[in-house]
């Protein structure tokens, strides 16, 4: 076997099964490649499947030096192409996937054709994979693919059962105001209410899987050697600096998909729909041409966000009255599994001026001039990619860190409007025409470039995310690049 391959320190990434943490993943992953890494990139068998039906079957045969592999996630077979259900996988992960996982990479090191693995990347949320490393005296790493802000969300959790805030009494929380409550004594983050956290704290009983399983997996990533984080200091630096006190050894090197621009050959033997679960479909690039800059609206609400019907049609009603043109993203399985027609009227209202489709790549459509804001369920590499292209927000969070996300997107970064929960098509229309023509939204529109000029400037040579970057690969993987 040649020498050189011999020689080449080898990361295997694990990643949690969504597409949200696979992007980041796939982004870092392609990076350490170009400097000289051997890479295997671990999915779970549901999403190679639909990693080979999204892309063909070439997709997945990786290259000499970047394999793909795949565990079982223990959940019963199915061939749906979305999102699994997420409580039912971090319960099963966190059960099933130890086992599996550590065959593999003992698989991996006994295999004569690959260099003996040097590192695991795990997904913050993907403990086993850092016990697994731990138990065969392999270096782990954890890369947080959310936002720092969000991390210090999580870290909270502990302390609101403590102070006795949780679990909430009864269901009333949700309508009678309590979630409107001030946590002024969080000194690690300012001006926060309830409804600001990660949407997890929203319980009844601390027996909630996805409260146990995010306070746990959050605490758990801060005791890794080191924490990778997609995300750069000149916007995340007050949260930065909170988790470097709990763990000095954090590395930020934010926005990735910036820092590729340095790496041209980052896609050579890849397609360059890149990671994408869904098939893209590039005709909508060819529609945006035909717009004005800054007057398109992008909608988008992410891999896992669902909603109810009524609420589809308030919003699609609420882009429809507001007369402007629209790029619209709508998933199959947007509403609660279920495929909504919309009523022919609403195609009638928004002929030429309105286009939906399945999927797209993000990153190019929201660096498309024509697009002038962008109303997003505000996941962690939705914000970063608006936050890159200089675009404003109208937030819809979800769950998860997205309500954090929203609050510093509109409160601490004053880029963003937020949507009631309850959505109106009178409140959509009135904020899309705000954020698009209106004088805040003019302001917000500067002081979005305002943060894309930093974001480049971190992920320029010698900027703060450039240097973690190679300060990770020399520091922490002990490799030096040529």
């Amino acid at each position: 076997m040649d020498s050189i391959q011999t020689q080449k320190p080898h990361v295997v990434c694990v990643p949690y099964p969504a597409q949200g943490h696979v992007n980041p993943f796939m982004q870092l992953a392609k990076l350490l490649h170009c400097v000289g890494f051997h890479i295997t990139f671990v999915n779970n068998e549901f999403n190679h499947n639909r990693f080979v039906r999204s892309h063909g079957p070439d997709f997945v045969k990786g290259l000499p030096d970047f394999t793909f592999e795949t565990i079982p996630d223990g959940l019963p077979l199915s061939d749906k192409d979305a999102t699994q259900d997420i409580p039912a996988l971090c319960e099963s992960t966190r059960k099933n996937c130890y086992g599996p996982f550590k065959e593999l990479v003992v698989k991996l090191n006994s295999c004569s054709e690959v260099p003996p693995v040097s590192c695991i990347i795990a997904d913050g949320i993907m403990g086993f994979a850092r016990r697994v490393a731990r138990d065969l005296g392999i270096q782990e790493v954890s890369l947080w693919t959310a936002s720092a802000c969000g991390f210090v969300g999580y870290l909270q959790f502990e302390e609101l059962v403590k102070s006795g805030i949780l679990p909430f009494k009864d269901e009333n929380f949700a309508t009678d105001g309590t979630l409107d409550k001030s946590l002024n004594w969080i000194s690690e983050m300012k001006d926060m209410r309830l409804k600001d956290l990660p949407s997890f704290i929203r319980i009844t009983s601390l027996d909630d899987i996805m409260f146990d399983f995010l306070d746990s997996q959050a605490r758990n990533t801060l005791t890794s050697s080191s924490i990778i984080i997609n995300t750069f200091q000149d916007l995340d630096g007050e949260s930065i600096d909170v988790l470097n006190t709990k763990n000095p050894n954090i590395y930020n090197v934010g926005p990735l998909h910036l820092l590729g621009r340095h790496f041209p050959e980052k896609e050579k033997g890849f397609k360059t729909s890149g990671s994408s679960l869904w098939k893209n479909d590039p005709k909508c690039l060819t529609w945006l041409d035909k717009w004005e800059p800054s007057s398109v609206i992008y909608v988008n609400y992410g891999s896992i966000t669902v909603m109810s019907e009524h609420h589809l049609k308030e919003f699609a009603w609420g882009l429809a009255n507001s007369k402007l043109p629209f790029l619209w993203i709508m998933r199959p399985d947007i509403v609660m599994g279920e495929f909504i027609a919309l009523p022919q009227e609403f195609f009638d209202e928004i002929k030429d001026r309105g286009y939906i489709t399945n999927w797209c790549v993000q990153e190019q459509v929201l660096s498309h001039p024509s697009i002038g804001a962008f109303l997003t369920h505000c996941g962690w590499n939705s914000t970063l990619e608006s936050i890159s292209a200089g675009v404003p927000m109208i937030c819809w969070p979800f769950f998860a860190e997205q309500q954090t996300n929203c609050k510093y997107v509109c409160t601490n970064w004053g880029i963003g409007m937020e949507i009631n929960h309850d959505v109106k098509r009178e409140e959509i229309a009135k904020l899309v025409k705000e954020m698009m023509i209106g004088e805040k939204g003019m302001k917000m529109k500067q002081k979005c470039l305002e943060y894309k000029k930093k974001a480049i400037r971190a992920t320029n040579v010698g900027g703060s995310s450039y240097n973690d970057f190679y300060k990770l690969i020399k520091e922490v993987f002990h490799h030096d690049v040529l």
